[in-house]
């Protein structure tokens, strides 16, 4: 990655880019996976956390450690596009199937913070349980589910209704998650 700390891998849905978040260095290295090199650096802030990408693989957000404020970055040209004030200052993030918003843990909080991505601005918030990490989409696009360590538990997020539908008992440290068939 060219970084130090790497941390957290997101790729594009033809597998042929990745994108790490680099935490101390606050930058996002660009990866060609298929030539096996690094092809951008890409400075964010004195600390970042967490990646994601949109699910057209247009747009990577990371989330800024030192201030209250999301990253997006454009794939098209390697650069920040722009930056969407937060509620507190974000960690995980993950977009919903339909592609319309990016879900953001807010750990201090106890959110989830609702981006819609045609206008880049939060436009909910959500309560869960304390100290958000992570968020995953299911397939099928009806449930976002949310590690939240400190309490153990993982949110079940109804994404038609944007409540809490249930939670999960995950044990001490929930952080993070993965789909498995």
């Amino acid at each position: 990655t060219g970084q130090e700390q790497s941390h957290m891998l997101a790729m594009s849905h033809d597998g042929k880019r990745g994108y790490t978040a680099n935490v101390g260095p606050g930058t996002v290295s660009v990866l060609d996976m298929v030539g096996r090199k690094t092809v951008a650096v890409i400075p964010i802030s004195g600390n970042t956390q967490r990646i994601s990408i949109s699910n057209d693989d247009k747009l990577v957000f990371t989330s800024d450690q030192t201030q209250p404020r999301l990253a997006v970055i454009d794939t098209a040209t390697n650069k920040l596009k722009t930056w969407v004030a937060l509620p507190g200052t974000g960690y995980g993030t993950a977009s919903t199937k339909d592609g319309r918003s990016l879900l953001v843990a807010i750990p201090a909080t106890g959110q989830v913070a609702v981006v819609d991505l045609a206008t880049l601005k939060v436009v909910r918030t959500i309560a869960v349980p304390s100290a958000p990490q992570e968020i995953l989409v299911r397939p099928d696009g009806k449930v976002a589910y949310v590690s939240c360590n400190q309490s153990g538990k993982v949110a079940a997020i109804d994404v038609a209704s944007w409540k809490v539908a249930s939670l999960i008992d995950a044990g001490k440290l929930a952080d993070g998650l993965a789909w498995a068939q």
